[in-house]
């Protein structure tokens, strides 16, 4: 069970992703927000356009994480003011409890060290207590609350975490 993290760069690589995070979004925030927002999030922040836009325009890092050559979850990230962003950490359910969270944190905390960043932060949904439970878990702690309009009525209420990350 060693995960491999492989930097996205490839067109194929951000179609692949999008249609992974389709399937997760479906499946997993139905419980969390309404169907149509969640199609809204998927084509605004998900889809393969706004996968290639968010790496070649806004600095931002994706990465497969694939076991025996199949893509399992993925992650984003961006370098911000000093800290990693963790923008996006998604598993697919067939491979949750697998510990893949424990080997991503890794990841990212090595990234961190290699970077000389000193904390990871990251939004989470404020009802998605499942999540909250692995990132606090993780050693996270909730540093404020936001509301952010993501436009067409929709808003993103979340819990802004955050992780201190020793660089020696």
């Amino acid at each position: 069970m060693n995960l491999i993290f492989s930097k996205v760069d490839t067109v194929g690589e951000m179609t692949e992703l999008a249609e992974l995070a389709a399937n997760i979004w479906r499946e997993y925030y139905i419980s969390i927000i309404t169907m149509d927002q969640i199609e809204y999030m998927i084509g605004k922040f998900q889809s393969a356009s706004a996968v290639r836009n968010q790496i070649e325009e806004q600095g931002y890092e994706y990465y497969a994480m694939r076991e025996d050559g199949h893509t399992v979850g993925y992650l984003s990230v961006k370098e911000d003011g000093g800290k990693l962003f963790l923008s996006k950490f998604y598993v697919a359910k067939e491979h949750r409890g697998k510990g893949y969270a424990s080997q991503a944190m890794t990841f990212l905390e090595q990234l961190c060290k290699d970077r000389g960043l000193g904390h990871i932060w990251l939004t989470v949904n404020r009802h998605n207590e499942s999540s909250i439970g692995v990132y606090q878990k993780k050693g996270f702690r909730t540093v404020r609350e936001q509301v952010a309009d993501i436009g067409n009525g929709y808003v993103m209420d979340d819990y802004v975490m955050e992780k201190v990350i020793p660089v020696s």
